[in-house]
């Protein structure tokens, strides 16, 4: 499943809720982004 997170009031949103329409359900912002995995390093011993 892929989250996204509305730029403006920052509330993740489901792909369940933006197949109706590009906007945040939430505040209506039309900028939505998807947010980046943090990678994790490991050190080698």
């Amino acid at each position: 499943m892929v989250a996204y997170r509305c730029f403006f009031c920052g509330k993740d949103i489901s792909e369940e809720q933006l197949r109706k329409r590009i906007r945040c359900p939430y505040c209506g912002s039309k900028i939505i982004y998807k947010p980046r995995q943090v990678a994790k390093k490991i050190k080698a011993i």
